[in-house]
């Protein structure tokens, strides 16, 4: 089996629903990532053997294979095929696991996994609503209604679940909401991530345009007082707004290549693809996949938790990543150091190769080896990639 690394990684900054992001087509957001991978690698666009790319609302603006609609809107070849991917929150993180695992059996040699949600022109739930509204009937189908007991399958009320099931207390969140935003302002204010961001051009209300280069939804004001006030999401629950992912616009994606791709392109790899899985779990509670997800990928890369330097650990609700620490005893110094998608946004389909992104370049920040990702998933299913920077 060959190897797969990363050349080229990067991401858009965050934009927040309805703002700077939200003028831009998803299309054109993705493209835009597209030829930044290819002019930083280097490489001759029409040597791009496939796109795989990452969303979750496939609907509307993003509907019609995405992928390929983001290389019509790019700069690459009508040669480059793309596809489209829905693995929920870990739609660009499982492209990449495919991209990979193409690459190492040989088939291709150069492959971009990429991910795109534009939260602000198709809504989260779109889809859903509108067949509600025909009539067109639910993606539960009886079988699946008797077998859950009519559960509906919410990630609220998951996120809830794992609050209560592994007696996390609002204080306790709470303060992990504020130390993301406390991280996230760190990085931006320290140049962190200059390297990973990927500048679009927006359109300004006054009509003039700007490039994009910081994420929109960071509260640089933020304060834990302010985070204890708002209101709980859920009557008698533990969690808020300022406890969850933000919503946000934005576009991700790694060009991957095997020994022939890199000995073609001359350049030095990001990282190396070390380890990857994927599994599924209770869909009822939904998130807590993330803590079994990164003990089977911990087995089958032969490495204990220690030898991790960073963890990128999805912030869906600040419950996933706070049972993750307090199950496997990981080091939260460690944990998400640049802040994470409480203060940075959930791009839905993005996240994945975003995530990606901010663990390469954190990593080579601090001159370490040893990167581990992984994210909550709506089903109950988890991804977890490790990958070490070379």
């Amino acid at each position: 089996m060959g190897e797969a690394y990363i050349v080229a990684a990067g991401r858009t900054a965050g934009g927040r629903r309805g703002g700077r992001v939200s003028g831009v087509h998803p299309a054109d957001l993705a493209g835009k990532v597209l030829d930044e991978l290819v002019v930083r690698a280097g490489a001759d666009p029409a040597r791009i053997e496939d796109v795989i790319m990452g969303c979750v609302s496939q609907f509307g603006q993003q509907s019609g294979n995405i992928g390929r609609n983001a290389v019509m809107a790019s700069s690459l070849p009508e040669s480059v095929p793309a596809t489209s991917v829905d693995r929920q929150c870990g739609s660009s993180q499982q492209a990449l696991s495919f991209a990979a695992a193409t690459v190492m059996s040989g088939q291709m040699d150069m492959v971009i996994a990429a991910g795109v949600e534009s939260m602000s022109r198709v809504p989260m739930g779109a889809a859903a609503k509108l067949a509600h509204e025909a009539n067109l009937g639910s993606p539960n189908s009886p079988k699946i209604k008797a077998r859950y007991n009519g559960h509906q399958f919410s990630q609220f009320v998951g996120a809830e679940m794992i609050a209560k099931k592994y007696n996390l207390s609002k204080d306790e969140l709470d303060a992990f909401g504020f130390e993301s935003h406390r991280r996230a302002i760190a990085a931006t204010n320290g140049g962190a991530f200059k390297d990973e961001i990927i500048a679009v051009e927006v359109v300004l209300p006054d009509g003039s345009t700007e490039l994009h280069t910081i994420d929109e939804g960071i509260r640089f004001d933020a304060s834990l007082e302010g985070i204890r006030a708002v209101k709980l999401l859920q009557e008698e629950g533990r969690l808020t707004a300022a406890t969850s992912s933000q919503i946000c616009d934005g576009a991700s994606g790694v060009l991957v290549v095997n020994e022939r791709g890199l000995k073609e392109l001359g350049v030095k790899p990001l990282a190396r693809i070390h380890a990857m899985t994927v599994i599924g779990e209770d869909p009822v509670i939904m998130l807590e996949a993330p803590i079994n997800a990164t003990r089977r990928v911990l087995d089958r890369a032969g490495m204990k938790l220690d030898d991790i330097d960073l963890f990128e650990v999805n912030e869906a609700f600040a419950s996933v990543p706070a049972a993750w620490l307090q199950q496997l005893g990981a080091d939260p110094a460690k944990l998400n150091v640049n802040g994470g998608a409480i203060a940075l946004g959930h791009p839905l389909g993005a996240s994945g190769t975003k995530l990606m992104s901010t663990l390469i370049y954190a990593l080579k920040a601090r001159g370490k080896k040893w990167g581990l990702q992984t994210m909550c998933e709506g089903g109950g299913l988890a991804n977890a990639t490790i990958i070490e920077i070379l």
